[in-house]
């Protein structure tokens, strides 16, 4: 067996592992900033999930207003170190602060996919069950609200029909793709 069969391996599990609880810390971070029920059982869950490190975070790094400050820091912390070590485990080297803006990179992408899909499925739920519920609709919404709040109160609704999601998934689009180009080159230079 190969060296890059374990390395493949090691990725494997350091990628997926970080990965779904980098997804859990943004979720609370999320559902924390939209102010959504803390007492709905998913809440809970990523609560309790989540709550270990924060802990302690907590005690040194303070929040500001409605924002977890040591929620972002550990998602930072995580991602790079995560990111260190498949980079070790295929013999890339980068700088920290290459390092640093991959996890930036990495972090922002998430933050577009839950929000993203968020309001996606937001969108079809409300075709499909629109009086339906369910403690994950609820948390849906509650994610998806402040956002498309925003630019509600920017185009209000036309003759019943709401295009703040159409909207706001138009500017997350946009956002990204003024952003991650930008970050890429960053790095491209940093290395």
């Amino acid at each position: 067996m190969s060296d890059s069969y374990f390395s493949g391996l090691g990725v494997f599990l350091i990628d997926t592992s970080v990965s779904l609880y980098l997804f859990a810390l943004m979720l609370r971070f999320l559902l924390q900033w939209a102010e959504a029920d803390f007492y709905n059982p998913i809440s809970q869950f990523l609560v309790k999930l989540t709550h270990p490190p924060l802990r302690y975070m907590r005690r040194l790094i303070p929040s500001v207003r409605r924002i977890d400050t040591a929620s972002l820091v550990l998602m930072l912390l995580l991602q790079a170190v995560a990111d260190y070590l498949v980079f070790a485990l295929q013999q890339i080297t980068a700088t920290p602060l290459s390092l640093l803006l991959v996890a930036v990179g990495q972090l922002l992408e998430l933050l577009y996919n839950i929000l993203f899909y968020s309001i996606l499925i937001s969108v079809v739920l409300s075709w499909v069950a629109p009086r339906g519920y369910n403690p994950a609709i609820k948390l849906l919404y509650d994610l998806t609200e402040p956002l498309l709040g925003f630019f509600r109160r920017l185009l209000p609704p036309m003759g019943g029909i709401d295009l703040s999601p159409l909207v706001a998934l138009i500017a997350l689009q946009f956002a990204k793709m003024a952003i991650m180009p930008l970050l890429q080159q960053m790095i491209a230079v940093l290395n």
